[in-house]
């Protein structure tokens, strides 16, 4: 099994990498199948297109934004290289004139009040986040249509594919790479026969297909998460989505910055400095603003919260160490979405937030030297200490509880990693233990928490 570095980390805009960024990426999949020219039988001339939203999809969509991404996809824009601050204002022209202008096709109708719908009956079989695009001729006879599972991360695939994964047959040939681990076991024994680390076989499993461009892209991925945390720290003011939340990490980092080389100050001052970065970068996500999967958009502020902790805080810290970071992170992320999940729609919010704290954990464990065994044993300390976390988004938004869980995730991924380079590695459940685990409590969670918004801290707010 391989999955790329840039496979977990995709550089994107908020506030949902399941409910934002993987609609706008089907939505863009829909038109590269219109420019192909494929059609019904019978169906006539191109004319309009249609879309409903289903599961937690719909449930939580608005909150999430995902009508603003299937309008954009279907403009031909993607979350890669969309310019967010554009997103609203092209928004509005849509609405307003009730067409969209993707390249290379006629200019096609598509009124988001009426074409696009929120259906909140049963979830599509396949996922909890269901999507399904139509194209129409001016008869409303259907010229094309596709059914799409957004699996978390950005994730997404037809229901083709999905039934073909399930019978084990749907996974595209890959490049052989050298070290192709698909659970922890593994990735310990071969570390064990060719005498590498972690973050050196998923070097040189990255360089088969990357080659050389490989360091320039993880400084890309990096500087994107840096700016990010820049700029969260730097804005004020309200997020957006009506629950009146107050952007609080510009003048947390106020204080703190004031307090730099006070002889008292608090030994905890350092979990306030984790916890500040995480909630900068989550502002920044709520606000839609550009941030990278980490592994999902929810949980986009514990890895670059502790690779900025390492950075600034930890001794020995080098630029270059990040790069090794985000590869061992990346085998972590890789291994759990394999084996278990990253959506919060199908296993609740432990495969997000928690998920993001086990690879920060190796990632700073495998940074401060410590062994691929501790490594390990740090990435499971982090993931078991955040199991049957639910996924509970107060009015849909990735707001309350989302943002101060990224800052105690970032928290407890340092402290796992600590905890682990006190021992020797060994330990008594194994990772992959650990992420069954997950696997099995997400199957078992009830639905209404698992980002429906129908249970937990969403229907449990203040009545103000």
């Amino acid at each position: 099994m391989f999955l790329s570095v840039f496979d977990i980390f995709k550089i994107g805009i908020g506030p949902s990498s399941s409910h934002t960024m993987g609609p706008m990426v089907a939505a863009a999949r829909f038109l590269t199948d219109l420019r192909s020219g494929d059609k019904m039988p019978g169906a006539g001339e191109l004319f309009g297109l249609r879309a409903s939203l289903h599961g937690s999809l719909a449930f939580t969509g608005k909150g999430h934004a995902t009508d603003r991404a299937v309008i954009l996809g279907l403009c031909g824009l993607m979350p890669d290289t969309l310019d967010p601050d554009l997103a609203e204002g092209i928004e509005a022209e849509v609405r307003k004139s009730g067409l969209v202008h993707p390249q290379g096709l006629p200019a096609l109708r598509f009124n988001p009040d009426t074409d696009l719908v929120f259906d909140y009956g049963p979830p599509l079989p396949g996922h909890a986040n269901g999507l399904i695009l139509s194209a129409v001729d001016r008869h409303g006879n259907t010229y094309h249509r596709e059914v799409y599972y957004s699996v978390g991360g950005g994730f997404v695939v037809t229901e083709t594919e999905l039934q073909k994964a399930a019978a084990g047959r749907g996974a595209a040939k890959q490049q052989p790479v050298p070290y192709p681990f698909s659970t922890a076991d593994e990735m310990l024994r071969m570390g064990r026969m060719s005498g590498k680390t972690i973050a050196q076989m998923k070097r040189a499993n990255e360089e088969v297909v990357h080659g050389s461009e490989l360091d320039a892209r993880l400084d890309r991925i990096w500087e994107v998460m840096e700016s990010c945390i820049e700029r969260g720290l730097t804005q004020e003011g309200i997020l957006p989505g009506g629950l009146k939340v107050k952007r609080r990490a510009s003048a947390i980092h106020a204080q703190l910055q004031s307090e730099r080389g006070l002889n008292l100050t608090q030994p905890h001052q350092a979990n306030d400095w984790m916890s500040v970065y995480a909630m900068a970068v989550n502002e920044e996500n709520a606000a839609g603003g550009r941030v990278v999967t980490s592994p999902t958009n929810g949980a986009a502020g514990v890895v670059p919260a502790v690779a900025r902790y390492y950075l600034d805080h930890c001794i020995g810290a080098h630029r270059e160490g990040i790069r090794d970071l985000l590869l061992v992170a990346s085998a972590i992320g890789g291994l759990i979405k394999h084996n278990a999940s990253i959506s919060g729609a199908e296993v609740g919010c432990q495969g997000e937030v928690g998920s993001a704290a086990a690879m920060a954990a190796a990632g700073l464990c495998a940074v401060l030297g410590g062994s691929n065994a501790q490594v390990e044993n740090a990435a499971e300390i982090a993931l078991e200490h955040h199991l049957g976390m639910t996924c509970d988004p107060a009015a849909g938004l990735v707001q309350v509880p989302c943002i101060e869980r990224n800052a105690l995730g970032a928290i407890k991924a340092v402290s796992a990693a600590s905890l682990s380079l006190r021992g020797d590695g060994t330990h008594f459940m194994p990772l992959d233990n650990c992420i069954n685990v997950m696997r099995e409590t997400g199957r078992d969670m009830h639905v209404k928490y698992k980002e429906t918004s129908q249970g937990g801290i969403a229907v449990n707010l203040p009545e103000c």
